[in-house]
């Protein structure tokens, strides 16, 4: 996706937006992943496992989840954008770092939740706590090539360190 040239100036306004679709297609991939690995269980185990007081409905998730995605993309494509540096290719990889351990939450929560219990929510608390370290480390990398894109990510951290909360309660809860 990368294109070689040194400034997102230099790089044709059409490449420009094929980068920020293809930023937008990678993020919608990660959430129908999560959303095919978790649809299921929600309506199964999850349903009936005790939750937290400040869990929230679950129609709540979808619409949060899709402005973090959205954010996400854009705040990739601003870094993509900016000149080729060591810094941009570590910021970019500490993004992909980041995505993988998303995309490996859900099944990982849901998925081993639903087949093998309170072992698999446990194991889901071990990788959003790995996602919440690899956020920040994306939003140190990030912000040494776009401070903007780099804020951009602050939302999805929050909501993760949210996320880990509810993760943690449910492994307490269910066991």
């Amino acid at each position: 996706m990368v294109v070689s040239s040194s400034t997102a100036s230099s790089v044709p306004l059409t490449h420009q937006l094929l980068a920020l679709a293809g930023f937008v297609g990678i993020v919608a991939a990660v959430a129908a992943f999560g959303s095919l690995t978790s649809a299921g269980a929600i309506s199964g185990w999850y349903e009936s496992t005790s939750k937290p007081m400040w869990n929230p409905p679950n129609e709540v998730f979808g619409p949060v989840w899709t402005v973090l995605y959205l954010t996400m993309a854009v705040a990739a494509w601003l870094v993509w954008r900016r000149p080729d540096s060591a810094e941009r290719t570590r910021a970019l990889r500490a993004y992909v770092v980041q995505l993988a351990l998303n995309a490996l939450w859900s099944p990982a929560f849901f998925g081993l939740g639903a087949l093998v219990g309170s072992a698999g929510v446990w194991f889901a608390l071990g990788v959003i706590v790995a996602l919440d370290f690899a956020i920040l480390a994306a939003i140190i990398r990030f912000s040494e090539v776009s401070r903007v894109a780099a804020w951009m990510l602050i939302p999805y951290w929050f909501w993760a360190l949210f996320a880990t909360t509810l993760n943690a309660a449910i492994a307490v809860l269910a066991r």
